[in-house]
């Protein structure tokens, strides 16, 4: 399990809830040892950037990232028109709804001692992303980190969809750029990416 050591055994119980429903996902990824249901393997690369961007990342934001997407695909994009208010929508409901299912999983009575009201509560604003706008380190911090796992693990299936032509990329690509904090696009521009990918990047930063 990519989590941080210094979690508490209450914190690793509440991890492991939190990817026994990833673990649930019915969109799977080829694996090492098999196919993996593709949200598990999402939180652990959550994990593993937050570890690069946050060593000393409170137990909160921990859970936070590794429960981002939680039960995304019960709400698959699809199910809001394909267009952009379609989709702020989606996000809105996404966010939500997910926030209170792990809001739920993390009052559950497996986990001892339990967790404080207030922390729960921050871990599902954090999943929200409350705060972003406002100055928030930890919501900018989970940001980054979603930001790096897109670039990491998803840009480049992304860019070769052909309804996506290069301008839209390049744009997507400007977007995210400007989602992320100094410290996230120091990562970002440390990444072993492929060629094409590092040539889009390039384009998209010659554009700010």
């Amino acid at each position: 399990m990519e989590s941080f050591e210094s979690l508490g055994a209450n914190y690793a119980t509440a991890i492991r809830l939190i990817d026994d429903a990833h673990s649930q996902d019915p969109n799977t990824i080829p694996g090492d040892s098999g196919p993996i249901p593709y949200e598990l393997h999402y939180a652990r690369k959550m994990t593993r950037w937050l570890a690069s961007r946050k060593p000393d990342a409170s137990p909160a934001l921990q859970l936070a990232c590794r429960a981002q997407h939680f039960r995304r695909w019960e709400l698959p994009r699809s199910s809001y028109p394909m267009t952009r208010a379609g989709y702020l929508t989606w996000r809105a409901k996404q966010k939500s709804q997910a926030a209170a299912q792990v809001a739920e999983l993390l009052a559950s009575s497996e986990i001892q001692p339990a967790l404080a009201r207030d922390e729960i509560e921050r871990v599902a604003a954090l999943v929200r992303k409350e705060g972003l706008t406002k100055g928030d380190v930890e919501t900018q911090v989970l940001e980054d980190v979603a930001c790096l796992v897109f670039l990491d693990d998803q840009f480049d299936g992304f860019e070769k969809k052909s309804e996506i032509d290069e301008e839209k990329v390049v744009g997507i690509l400007r977007k995210t750029w400007a989602k992320m904090s100094e410290a996230g696009r120091k990562l970002a521009l440390g990444m072993q990416l492929s060629e094409r990918a590092t040539g889009l990047i390039q384009k998209a930063l010659s554009h700010n």
